[in-house]
């Protein structure tokens, strides 16, 4: 059966469940790095990309979203001229009660029985003007990271804003 779609899984509902000790087959998170770039050097500038709405961003989203800015640092800055870090980690287990479509699908489904679901993917729960991402970088890189920020954010569920950390 094919996945259904990231829409169906952005709003927040019910409560988390998290404990991965008590149940089995929870995929991998997709993003495994969330530091980038020069992580010893200081830099005085700092922007932050922040969401607007809640929401749960999947896995996959996180680390598109961190592949598409670290791409234009990379391009624009060099790698040692800024550092990246991803601010939240997907723990939220997403679950789906499957349903057979079509002809013959009501002898193969179960219908509401035993509709607790089986694991799909996992999600990162953020609130409301919650940062998801920083980059540090210098004066000169403002508008690259400005730039890298805005296409991580087009990644997410969520409306986001670059802000300026004074």
């Amino acid at each position: 059966m094919a996945r259904k779609p990231g829409s169906m899984y952005r709003q927040i509902r019910g409560q988390a469940s998290t404990r991965k000790e008590y149940m089995g087959g929870i995929p991998n998170p997709r993003i495994t790095q969330y530091v980038l770039g020069n992580k010893t050097g200081e830099f005085p500038v700092k922007l932050h990309l922040i969401v607007n709405e809640q929401c749960q961003i999947r896995h996959t989203a996180l680390e598109s979203a961190r592949i598409a800015a670290n791409r234009t640092m990379e391009k624009n800055a060099g790698l040692t001229n800024y550092r990246m870090k991803v601010r939240v980690y997907p723990h939220v287990i997403l679950r789906e009660n499957k349903q057979a479509t079509g002809a013959g699908a009501d002898r193969v489904s179960q219908g509401m029985r035993a509709s607790f679901g089986k694991i799909v993917s996992i999600a990162a729960r953020v609130q409301r003007d919650q940062t998801v991402i920083d980059i540090e970088t210098n004066e000169k890189n403002i508008k690259h990271a400005k730039s890298a920020l805005r296409k991580a954010g087009m990644k997410l569920p969520s409306p986001c804003r670059v802000v300026l950390a004074e």
